[in-house]
């Protein structure tokens, strides 16, 4: 999984739309020197999304210095939700650059205090406290720490165990990718903590056994009993898919956590700010977890995370001893009010989830007509994901995810590099303030690339 899209360039028809402008070969010529740079300085790593020096970007489109537009899919993985440049959110960063207060530390600032009480109001009743930080690898890792130590507190030494979800993503650090469940992402870590186990997630198309017994069972087989679990960490939606699990199992979940003293903790760092029509996703299935991750689209721009929560599992530690050095930077605090309150005040929300069907609509059509090559397909408000598999099998096929996206890049629109538990995704994920016009010829444009890529794969 994972390989670069060439940066030479190629001639591609010229594109000429209300949404779309493609008039160069892509990538531009003159854009070489920066790609070549980016590969000589960051690790390879680093490389795999298609080669689009981004110059600016504005509300739903990504340009270049060379005339070139696209509709942006991307929002930046999941971040602008506002949309990109959102005059809101840029007036308050320039105005917070502007009252000479750039970084404060944990000393205490109105920008922090107004974003923590906005962030407690909005979350549901009893999460009442907020921790920010930065990232949301962050804000998981220090998830995992509050439900380890609120199970040490409440049932001793034996009330350690952390339970993530098969295929599940929470970050990229050490404990994020212990409790997340893509096994390819954790051969770094060699000695994997023992006490953080995996069930299965009930996807319904990878795992078709949808029974909360499974998770019981993943439980028993792992040695563990209910009263040695301390944590269960569930992303809202899968982002590999994007997956909801059923409403049913969730809530009987809830009810074994609380039944069992087991802190439920739901990632909504991609999730929340209305991406999925509802402004947390968990929303979805009527049930309120003990702590919430988030970040990305919490500012549609900079770099900001929280963990919100309940009292009893956030003041486990005594001043000074969970603190981060850039928590609720006062500019970054300045960026996530405005974000917000353009989400509100703009109903982006309920835009996400006027726009669903037809999302919905548009990759089940483009399942119809590859039904051996594209095996799932889902969406939940803005965003979808379309499933490629080898044909005819559920073998997942990362070329055939690759090669759609690189077709959509050529034609206008923006897609970051497929995701999943093998690559196997093509993830869409425009800002909420997309129209529905421009969603459908977004449609469109992916409808086309399918049907290049299905059929240059079977050739």
């Amino acid at each position: 999984m994972g390989k670069e899209f060439s940066i030479i360039p190629h001639p591609v028809p010229r594109v000429e739309t209300k949404f779309r402008r493609i008039i160069s070969p892509l990538p531009h010529p003159d854009s070489l020197a920066t790609l070549e740079a980016l590969r000589q300085f960051e690790p390879q790593s680093m490389r795999g999304q298609p080669p689009v020096v981004w110059d600016r970007a504005e509300d739903i489109f990504v340009f270049d210095k060379y005339g070139n537009q696209w509709l942006d899919w991307s929002s930046g993985v999941l971040v602008t939700n506002a949309g990109h440049g959102a005059p809101e959110i840029k007036r308050a960063i320039v105005d917070q650059v502007n009252s000479g207060l750039l970084h404060n530390y944990c000393f205490p600032s109105e920008e922090r205090a107004a974003l923590t009480a906005c962030l407690a109001d909005l979350a549901p009743e009893g999460l009442d406290k907020v921790f920010l930080l930065t990232t949301g690898s962050e804000a998981t890792e220090c998830a995992l720490k509050l439900a380890r130590a609120h199970g040490l507190s409440v049932g001793g030494k034996k009330k350690l165990g952390l339970v993530g979800f098969d295929r599940g993503f929470h970050g990229r650090t050490l404990g994020a990718q212990q409790a997340g469940g893509l096994t390819a992402q954790k051969s770094w870590i060699v000695n994997l903590d023992p006490a953080i186990l995996s069930a299965p997630f009930p996807d319904g198309y990878w795992q078709t056994d949808t029974r909360f017994d499974t998770f019981l069972e993943a439980v028993a087989r792992a040695g563990f009993k209910p009263e040695s679990i301390a944590g269960v960490m569930m992303e809202s939606y899968q982002g590999v898919g994007p997956d909801f699990a059923p409403v049913e199992y969730v809530r009987q979940l809830a009810d074994w956590c609380r039944q069992h003293a087991v802190v439920l903790i739901f990632d909504e760092v991609q999730a929340g700010f209305g991406r999925t029509g509802k402004f947390w996703a968990f929303e979805h299935y009527g049930v309120t977890p003990d702590l919430i991750c988030c970040g990305k689209g919490i500012s549609s721009s900079l770099p900001l995370s929280a963990v919100i929560g309940r009292a009893a599992i956030m003041d486990q530690f005594p001043p000074g001893s969970m603190t981060s050095t850039h928590t609720g930077n006062p500019v970054c605090c300045a960026a996530a009010m405005a974000s917000i309150k353009t989400i509100l005040t703009g109903k982006l929300t309920d835009n996400a989830a006027r726009l669903e069907p037809i999302l919905r609509a548009g990759l089940e059509q483009i399942q119809r007509q590859h039904p051996s090559v594209i095996g799932h397909v889902s969406a939940h408000g803005l965003v979808g994901g379309l499933q490629a598999v080898k044909a005819g099998t559920k073998e997942p096929d990362h070329d055939l995810a690759h090669g759609i996206i690189e077709r959509c890049f050529h034609k206008g629109l923006l897609l970051f590099a497929p995701v999943g538990a093998w690559g196997q995704t093509v993830k869409i994920a425009p800002p909420l303030t997309i129209p529905r016009e421009a969603l459908e010829e977004g449609l469109a444009v992916l409808e086309q690339s399918v049907d290049e890529a299905a059929k240059k794969s079977t050739e």
